[in-house]
């Protein structure tokens, strides 16, 4: 006698509802897949992205006057203040309805100064750049002060000189070409041994006796000014990296012939170079920075006082 092997029951076969191919699911399973969406507060059902402040401002009696209006404050809320990149802008529910909240305060972007200027660098050396290094430059005593640090820039870094700028000016009388001119080279050096500065004895006896001859360019040309070396106009280098700088350049080595053959000592084309971009006389901030523009729009003509007398123009230098 076979006994009779009981089938398993088959598993219920989902049922097509009459309207369209969707299945006709068990209420358990229903209940299962339902999306709840939790309410935490009328607050946060209408608020979008509103700031600390505004979190505090909502009144009580809107809260219990607008449960009525979620659905629809929400309906509006995203209709109205979403834009085409999703970013929702501050709104809050007001007595008479949605009302925009101010932006928060705009994040402030660092300025982009030249890369050989980092967060790491110096404050002095920083307020050097922004304010000084590139600046045209016209008067003859601050030229002068500038020539000085530029053959120092051999022997010392800019962060260095400028650390010790107060002690040059004493020492110098200010660079003030006369007073310079009539200091007695002997007693400078004991001075430099004393630790009164730090340049070596041929930098020491070079800047005495460049100022007489800066004396005597006065004598023929009414002013020391440089600016005839370059129409009287900037150079804009339009450098953007850093590396794109040479030690010289042709104009540079034409300015320190020049100086030399008028009796001026430690003036080669690498110092004019420096003394040329600290002085203004090119533009050698990279055109990433913030002060190359501000500097490029600068005029030496409009800088000269009234009584100045301008070098008159070379051509052969142009």
């Amino acid at each position: 006698m076979s006994m009779a092997t009981e089938k398993p029951c088959p598993e219920t076969r989902s049922v097509l509802a009459p309207t369209g191919n969707r299945v006709r699911v068990l209420e358990e399973q229903r209940e299962m897949t339902k999306e709840v969406v939790p309410v935490k507060s009328t607050a946060a059902a209408v608020v979008l992205r509103c700031s600390d402040s505004a979190d505090s401002s909502l009144d009580s009696s809107v809260s219990s006057s607008s449960a009525s209006n979620v659905k629809s404050a929400k309906t509006v809320g995203s209709r109205r203040f979403k834009n085409t990149n999703g970013v929702v802008k501050a709104a809050k529910i007001g007595r008479d309805g949605i009302e925009a909240l101010p932006l928060s305060p705009a994040v402030l972007v660092p300025i982009k100064r030249c890369d050989w200027i980092t967060p790491n660098t110096e404050p002095l050396y920083t307020y050097f750049h922004d304010e000084e290094w590139g600046v045209l430059v016209v008067d003859d005593v601050k030229l002068f002060e500038l020539l000085v640090f530029s053959q120092a820039l051999a022997e010392l870094s800019w962060p260095l000189i400028l650390s010790k700028r107060p002690i040059f000016r004493k020492l110098f009388h200010h660079f003030d070409p006369k007073s310079v001119a009539n200091l007695d080279e002997d007693r400078l050096i004991s001075m430099r041994v004393h630790g009164g500065t730090f340049l070596s004895e041929p930098k020491l006896r070079a800047i005495v006796h460049n100022a007489k001859q800066l004396l005597k360019v006065q004598q023929e040309f009414g002013s020391f000014n440089c600016w005839r070396f370059v129409n009287h106009k900037p150079i804009k280098s339009g450098f953007r990296y850093a590396r794109q700088f040479a030690a010289k350049t042709p104009k540079s080595e034409l300015i320190s012939k020049d100086l030399m053959r008028r009796g001026f000592r430690c003036v080669g084309p690498t110092v004019v170079y420096s003394f040329m971009q600290v002085a203004g006389l090119i533009n050698d901030h990279l055109v990433t920075c913030y002060r190359y523009n501000e500097c490029a729009e600068k005029d030496p003509m409009t800088h000269l006082d009234k009584g100045a007398q301008l070098p008159p123009r070379d051509k052969s230098h142009s």
